[in-house]
Order: structure tokens, then sequence, then C-alpha cells
């Protein structure tokens, strides 16, 4: 049997691998930290997770246990096995750094898409194929009036949400390193993955 942790410092990235059939949980350590979620296809990294899509065959902006999340090529490549916390979002883009200089003057700071493209660019994964991202545990309800919101996740420490991978998959993650507005308590936190044969129920 195959167990692998990965740890993700708190605002910053991994990638790692997950091969078909095996079950992916990834982990709110400490509650309240979203984490932006990425993967492609690793026998062609052009296929990509893709929101849009998953949001099309669902139906919905939100996803629970049972559906798939889709790829850019109308293919299932995730199935949701379980989900203990049930809030994610699909629609907010990943931050990069021209969102902290724009819209905080801030220059240089951590940001999803770098920390996503640190792990990567190893397996040719560039700025412009980077897929959107699902944003595990962020809390982005639509308002009455059809606006987003982004406020703090209702994740506790513990809180996870689990995958089987239903190809091969080059998966990367980001600790959102977002510390300026609501998103994670405005305490940026580690995240957890656990990657297995077997689907076992604690990670």
């Amino acid at each position: 049997m195959c167990q692998h942790h990965v740890h993700v410092t708190a605002g910053h990235g991994q990638a790692f691998t997950v091969r078909q059939g095996q079950y992916l949980t990834i982990i709110d350590s400490e509650g309240q930290q979203a984490a932006d979620f990425v993967a492609v296809n690793a026998a062609d990294t052009t296929e990509k997770l893709s929101p849009v899509h998953t949001r099309q065959h669902l139906r919905s902006l939100f996803f629970k246990p049972g559906d798939a999340l889709w790829s850019s090529e109308n293919r299932a490549m995730l199935e949701i096995i379980s989900d203990s916390i049930g809030i994610h979002d699909a629609n907010v883009p990943a931050c990069d750094r021209t969102r902290f200089s724009i819209d905080f003057g801030v220059e240089g700071h951590r940001n999803c898409v770098d920390n996503m493209l640190e792990g990567m660019r190893v397996y040719g994964v560039n700025y412009f194929t980077l897929p959107e991202p699902f944003n595990l545990f962020q809390n982005g309800p639509v308002t009455p009036d059809g606006r987003m919101e982004v406020t703090d996740p209702n994740s506790r420490a513990g809180d996870r949400v689990t995958f089987r991978a239903l190809c091969d998959l080059i998966c990367a993650v980001s600790s959102c390193p977002q510390d300026i507005i609501p998103g994670n308590g405005l305490q940026v936190t580690p995240i957890d993955i656990h990657i297995s044969d077997t689907l076992t129920t604690e990670a």
C-alpha cells in the first residue's frame, strides 16, 4: 500500500503527482485557510482541471460528494468522495502579483499563481497554461442580487475533502497567502495533503 504526505507551508505551494485510482485528501490543518488547487493530466498537460467545464456539467456553482470535477476536454478527472465542510469556491481566479501590486499597493507579496508555478514548471506548465483553481475551503457566497463575495472560511482545524483520481494527475496546492483582506481569517496557515491507494477515515 502506498501512502504519501505533503505538507504545504503557510503561504507557500507544493506540486505533487497522484495516480489513477488513488485517493487525494486535502486538509485545512488549522482552520479558516483557503487552498487553491489545480491539476493537469499527467499524460497530456494541455488537458486541465476546469472549473468552467465542471460548472457546465454539474449545472451548479458548487460540488458535493458523488460529483466529479471535469477537465477542459470534458472528461471527469476527480470524483468527490467525502467533504467535511461543503463550502468551496470555483469562481474566483488565483491571486497573482498584480492583484497585490494594483489592488493593495504591495510589491513582491507571495501569491497563489507563483506558489503553484514554482512546482508545476518542472512539468512544463507555465503562467499561460496554469489552470484556473478550485479554491478549497474558500467561502465565496453569491448574494441575492447576483454579486460574488469573499469572506473568511467556515472551515475548522482538520476539515478535509477527499477525491479519487480518475486518471494520472500532476497537481499543485497553494496555501493562499492573502493576509490583507478577509479570506483566511487574516492569518495564513498550513495545508496538509494525504495521498493513498486505499480510502481511510483519517489522513
